[in-house]
């Protein structure tokens, strides 16, 4: 089955996927529901947003860090100061619950994907989901990129903290053995991002030494009023953008304050398709409406005195004027030396018809 998000990126249609990733767990907490109860109102939200497919992520504490890991995120945030214990928090889900999750997203209408951070989950998942996601943090980790690559399916590949190197490496890697859509997003892994360690320039770098791949963006700044981390991101070339989401961003912890919303979901949707429409279609062609300014405000051929029926063209009888509907200028060599078939007023925008042949 095709990917939506696959055969959206590649009309260059806006699209945005909602990271859960282990956020359910914290909703769960909050409202005294299950974690599964949690993660099904996420993606009913998510749809609800119109946001085009959810993505969660898939690990156990135990294959993923050693016990002493040390933390990458603002601790003032997230105060757990391992890595370890802080995904030993929201790893209870296996492959039971991520099929069921799956199958509610089929039935809702939303693409699912999960981040597969082991070869178990990279295994179990592949009958759940149309697309594989592969961390920035298992950019270098070839071995692992080239199991998933070995599934025959799509990839989206995050390239936070990596050079061009890294990443010439790893698509190396997948396209020996996997030809399907390839999708790069650039990433910075920085929690949150300031807006002013975006770098998103690197999207258009993306863009041009990966001219045949799709390019995206996973976005870790702060959601602002006016969206312009994501607007610039998808003006630089970035089609797919994925984010990380919440129901609460006032959340202490994990992914929440650096995440979007619900409303800063449909916000992001409406701004983008303001874009689309300002941005238009880029054909090098004229508006419908400029037709009328197209025909006056261009100018014709005119002439600069009265023309005697049977007097021969010249340069010095002819000049350009407002409005366009008579002879094109581009044909004055054309006009020169042919023979007044009709006597021509002084000011008069001239037409083929008032002309015998040349002499």
């Amino acid at each position: 089955m095709q990917s939506t998000i696959i055969e959206r990126a590649q009309k260059n249609m806006f699209t945005l996927i909602s990271e859960i990733g282990v956020n359910y767990y914290d909703i769960a907490d909050q409202r005294n529901i299950s974690p599964m109860e949690a993660a099904k109102l996420m993606i009913n939200e998510a749809i609800d947003s119109g946001v085009h497919a959810v993505k969660f992520q898939t690990y156990k504490a135990g294959t993923l860090a050693v016990k002493n890991s040390p933390s990458y995120w603002d601790l003032t945030k997230e105060p757990t100061q391992s890595q370890y214990e802080l995904f030993r928090k929201h790893d209870s889900f296996g492959e039971p619950e991520y099929a069921e999750l799956s199958s509610y997203c089929a039935e809702k209408g939303i693409e699912f994907l999960s981040t597969a951070f082991d070869f178990e989950s990279a295994d179990y998942l592949n009958s759940h989901m149309n697309v594989y996601k592969i961390s920035s943090s298992d950019l270098n980790n070839l071995p692992f990129i080239r199991y998933q690559a070995a599934k025959g399916k799509p990839i989206l590949l995050s390239c936070g903290a990596s050079d061009s190197h890294e990443i010439n490496m790893a698509v190396a890697e997948i396209r020996k053995i996997n030809r399907q859509p390839l999708v790069l997003l650039h990433c910075v892994l920085e929690y949150p991002t300031p807006p002013e360690h975006a770098n998103l320039r690197k999207i258009a770098s993306l863009k041009e030494q990966y001219p045949n791949l799709i390019i995206g963006y996973s976005d870790h700044t702060m959601p602002d009023v006016t969206k312009e981390i994501v607007k610039t991101a998808y003006l630089l070339g970035a089609v797919i953008v994925e984010k990380h989401f919440t129901l609460d961003k006032t959340i202490r912890g994990n992914d929440h304050y650096h995440a979007m919303d619900p409303a800063d979901a449909q916000d992001i949707i409406k701004k983008i398709s303001g874009l689309d429409v300002i941005c238009g279609s880029g054909d090098l062609t004229a508006l419908e409406t400029e037709a009328s300014a197209r025909r006056n405000a261009r100018r014709s051929i005119a002439s600069t005195a009265a023309i005697v029926k049977g007097e021969t063209i010249t340069r010095q009888m002819l000049t350009f004027k407002r409005p366009g509907f008579g002879i094109s200028p581009a044909d004055i060599e054309k006009l020169t030396d042919m023979r007044a078939f009709v006597d021509i007023d002084e000011d008069t925008i001239l037409q083929w018809d008032m002309f015998e042949e040349r002499i």
